[in-house]
Order: C-alpha cells, then structure tokens, then sequence
C-alpha cells in the first residue's frame, strides 16, 4: 500500500510523510502553529506524568520527555511497525519509555499518569469512545487530543490532488469529525480546559 505505513497486525498506522521534519514552508507555517498550541496547553496542564497514546516515531513524546525533564515520567505506546520502532531507537531519554500496545485495553492503573494524550490518532482507532475512556481512567488530572478538522481536512487533500478516489480520505482514517462534532464528544469526558484550532486541526486539553 503505497504511501502508508502498516503495522505487522495488518493495521494502518499512518503515512510516509513526514509533517514534523518537512522543509516546505506551507507545512512548516501549518506545523509551527500545531506545536505551538500543543506546546502551550502541555504548560497549562503540568503534568508530572504522561502517556501519550499512539506516539508513531516518538517525536513529540521525546520532544516533550526533553522539556518536562527530570523528575517527570512519560510513556509512549503504539503498534509494532519497523519505521515506528526504528524512531524509538533514536529518540531516547531518562524519563522516556516505549512500550508496544494497543490503545483498547490499557495494561496501567487508574490514574496512574496526570496526562493522557492523543495527539492525531483518535481518528485512526476502531472504537474511539473506548479508547477515550481508557485514556481517561489511566490519566488523573487531563486529556490532551487532536484531529484532524473535518471536511476542511479532505477537501485540502483533495485541492492538493490526493485521495482523489477516496474522497480526500487519508489512508487510515476511520473517524471524522467537525470542531463542534469533537468539542462535543470530549466535553461528555470532563470540563474542556481550553479548545484551540491550529489550522487544520482541532485540539482539546480536558480536565477530568
């Protein structure tokens, strides 16, 4: 399947682009506003501890792990996936710790960490209800999560020429949501601490 990544189950874990380390300066523009915002409510909610749900090649985790720095635990898990693994081998801390896992059933305690993140994954699990409320059991404090806006997400796939056949659908996407759509869905989780529309995305930190 030309153009995404699969895991050894069979299952899309994304695709070959890299938005993070992309030199184009349309992407760059759109990134930089992206991690700003996540830079920001991560401030906010200070957690001392963090899982971060599907964290692909472990760029923003270990980002994250280097920020936080000593004295803070952070845990990063997905599927098993050779690209995915080879970016936990370069991306290493003290405080870090990969583990592979899928996001149904969480092997961690109630409130084992203050933060539970889902940084554009949400979109790509099966059942997404279940997944929010695992994240929500195992996290004490917040959710941190983002999509994908919808349909402003197809329709610049499709302006763009891609996904032509699929309607603009990204490889792996099996959810779809609007801002008011996905506000909706995570304010039945907790209190919405903040909502943020980096274009084009939606992102939530949720105080449970």
């Amino acid at each position: 399947m030309s153009g995404v990544t699969v895991s050894d189950s069979g299952i899309v874990t994304g695709n070959t682009y890299d938005k993070y380390g992309s030199s184009n300066p349309v992407v760059r523009r759109l990134m930089s506003g992206f991690e700003r915002s996540l830079d920001e409510l991560l401030d906010r909610a200070a957690p001392r501890s963090l899982l971060d749900v599907g964290c692909g090649e472990g760029v923003l985790v270990h980002r994250w792990a280097q920020r936080l720095g000593d004295g803070h635990r952070l845990v990063g898990i997905d599927l098993e996936e050779g690209s995915i693994q080879a970016g936990w081998a370069e991306r290493q801390a003290p405080n870090l710790e990969y583990r592979v896992m899928q996001a149904e059933n969480l092997p961690f305690a109630d409130g084992e960490f203050e933060l539970a993140s889902a940084i554009e994954v949400l979109e790509h699990v099966p059942d997404p209800e279940h997944t929010l409320s695992e994240m929500a059991r195992c996290a004490g404090s917040h959710l941190l999560v983002s999509v994908p806006r919808e349909p402003l997400w197809r329709m610049l796939n499709m302006a763009r020429g891609a996904y032509w056949s699929a309607l603009g659908n990204t490889p792996g996407h099996l959810n779809h949501w609007s801002k008011r759509s996905f506000v909706e869905l995570l304010s039945r989780r907790g209190e919405l601490a903040e909502v943020r529309s980096p274009f084009p995305w939606t992102m939530l930190l949720v105080r449970l």
